[in-house]
């Protein structure tokens, strides 16, 4: 009772101008999307221009634009002199358009700003949230419907995608785009749902989605939308509902869009594409655990209670909801989109975290459905879970304060100002969970979410040196004002490296590193990780190697965890 009587008094007045926001959002679509579109910045937008590229998997593709930009041609794709043919080209053309666009309107040094090239990402992970919104509106009211747009807006997974200059962003938007479209055929066509549209809108978004999808990331669209119609014809026992979506003259669209490339590349490659796609990739993370990201079957049960968050902490509520209208239209097709998909990521082996981003959007409008209808459980121990959104953000507040001081050797201050906010934002939001309500007490939730990513990407990660050795390495070189600079790296073969110093990086041992010094000429430097410093020595004591020590730089190579220590030498000393 305590708690009703301070939210009833304290609170009152923030939780009514937070009920009449949620209002006015509901009001019109063009609202709902303001609000959508805010939320997305204020969630996406903190360290997203500042953040160095991060190692490996942003740099490699950022990389692999740049030697596309570099040499004019995209169709094949390249990192280094290493073909990269793991992912389809969608990607790099959205990137490579992006850098162009901002090349002609006369911005310097475009090529190695990894913010545009992440500008993909954060239009897919907005466009996500849009068409969570947009795809939610055929299971539940608009208002529902906002609300899971906000979850997927404030879920941390969304925003570290959304901050990355890769494929998941993206492709969650196509994927929501086919199932938006795919969900209204089989609503109309199990009579829960009028046909408004005209007959061939639903197909042309479903099938434009799906060649898109493809294009970025290759079948795993397929995968989704082929495990839905598969588990929806099994317990429908029919799967008519396709043939709204007008398949033939849909597949050949599909088709006309995205064989041009792959007709391209098989000329160009041979069967080398599907090869490496195919067999290497795709397969390999079925049966093993690719680049030692193994994980057991139940691990993104585990994970989801952070990726997920805050809305996470919801869905132990509405599950009791969910089961009971399993067989109702709506729900079934939602679970159908979620379940086994879900079943197949838990047993592969190969585990990271963003695979299962695709099917966020099922569990959103899942809990949206329950709120709407406000069948959330009243079991006490259920209606506890909101108590983990101050918990949570109270043990990420400790994280970021020892990475602050063990890691940037600093107070942190800023900081500790943004988690303060968002542990106070996280408290309220639990401690007033019963007094104020679902809704209200979820958008502090969200805000707190997005406090506490302001404080990680933007006051934390982006302005500790330390953590991106790379960058360090790269302001050294640029110190030199080589035009044309010449660098090989032994010991330290970071993706980032090549994308910030140049594609002309080489990679070297200790030994190689000083006859590479010893070939002369001016501008040419090497990065010798202290465990190549022996060889190094030895061998330009060997050739009478003259050389300029530079500074060394300590840190933490972010990809494995590893503390580096890095030597830096110049060739050519008096």
């Amino acid at each position: 009772m305590a708690v009703a009587r301070f939210g009833t008094g304290s609170s009152s007045m923030v939780a009514a101008r937070l009920q009449a926001l949620l209002a006015w959002a509901s009001s019109s679509h063009a609202a709902a999307a303001g609000l959508l579109v805010v939320a997305c910045l204020l969630a996406f937008l903190p360290g997203f221009f500042t953040l160095p590229p991060i190692d490996r998997d942003e740099a490699r593709f950022a990389q692999a634009t740049k030697q596309m930009l570099e040499s004019g041609d995209y169709i094949d794709i390249r990192f280094q002199d290493e073909s990269r043919y793991k992912k389809p080209v969608g990607i790099y053309w959205l990137q490579a358009a992006v850098v162009r666009t901002a090349e002609a309107a006369g911005m310097p040094e475009a090529r190695t700003r990894i913010w545009l090239y992440r500008i993909p990402s954060l239009i897919g992970a907005i466009g996500g949230v849009l068409l969570t919104y947009w795809t939610a509106l055929a299971f539940v009211s608009r208002r529902a419907a906002v609300l899971a747009g906000l979850m997927m807006a404030s879920s941390i997974l969304l925003g570290v995608e959304a901050r990355l200059a890769k494929t998941d962003a993206m492709l969650l938007a196509t994927v929501i785009a086919a199932m938006g479209a795919m969900g209204r055929a089989y609503l109309t066509e199990r009579g829960v749902r009028e046909a408004v549209e005209h007959p061939w809108t639903q197909p042309a978004i479903f099938w434009t989605a799906m060649a898109a999808g493809f294009l970025i990331k290759g079948p795993l669209i397929m995968m989704v939308v082929g495990l839905t119609i598969v588990a929806l014809a099994v317990v429908d026992r029919s799967a008519r509902f396709v043939l709204r979506l007008k398949p033939l003259a849909g597949l050949a669209w599909m088709l006309l869009l995205v064989l041009p490339w792959f007709v391209a590349i098989v000329v160009r490659s041979g069967d080398s594409f599907f090869i490496e796609s195919v067999g290497r990739d795709l397969l390999s993370k079925v049966g093993s655990g690719q680049e030692a990201h193994f994980g057991p079957p139940g691990l993104y049960l585990l994970l989801f209670w952070g990726t997920f968050f805050p809305a996470a902490m919801l869905a132990p509520m509405a599950a009791q909801a969910v089961w009971r209208t399993r067989r109702e239209p709506g729900t079934a097709y939602l679970l159908a989109w979620l379940v086994p998909t879900w079943v197949v990521f838990e047993a592969a082996m190969t585990k990271l975290p963003h695979y299962v981003l695709p099917v966020y959007p099922a569990i959103a409008i899942l809990i949206a459905l329950a709120i709407d209808r406000k069948a959330l459980s009243a079991n006490i121990w259920l209606r506890r879970a909101p108590m983990w959104w101050f918990f949570l953000v109270t043990a990420v507040t400790v994280g970021l304060i020892v990475v602050n001081i063990m890691i940037g050797q600093r107070l942190g201050l800023l900081t500790w100002g943004f988690c303060a906010a968002a542990m106070i934002t996280a408290l309220f939001a639990w401690w007033l969970f019963e007094a104020d309500g679902v809704e209200v007490s979820f958008l502090r939730a969200a805000f707190a979410a997005m406090l506490l990513s302001t404080s990680a990407f933007g006051a934390t990660f982006a302005t500790i040196g330390n953590l991106f050795p790379s960058r360090q390495l790269a302001q050294f070189v640029d110190y030199g004002g080589c035009e044309r600079p010449a660098v090989a790296t032994a010991g330290f073969h970071e993706p980032s490296l090549v994308f910030l110093v140049g594609t002309q990086v080489q990679h070297v041992g200790g030994a190689g590193a000083a006859d590479y010094l010893g070939v002369g000429g001016p501008c040419r430097y090497a990065f010798i990780d202290s465990r190549q410093e022996r060889s190094f020595v030895q061998r330009a004591d060997a050739i009478g190697l003259r050389y300029m020590v530079g500074p060394r730089v300590d840190g933490v190579n972010i990809s494995s965890g590893r503390a580096v220590s890095i030597l830096t030498f110049i060739g050519g000393a008096p």
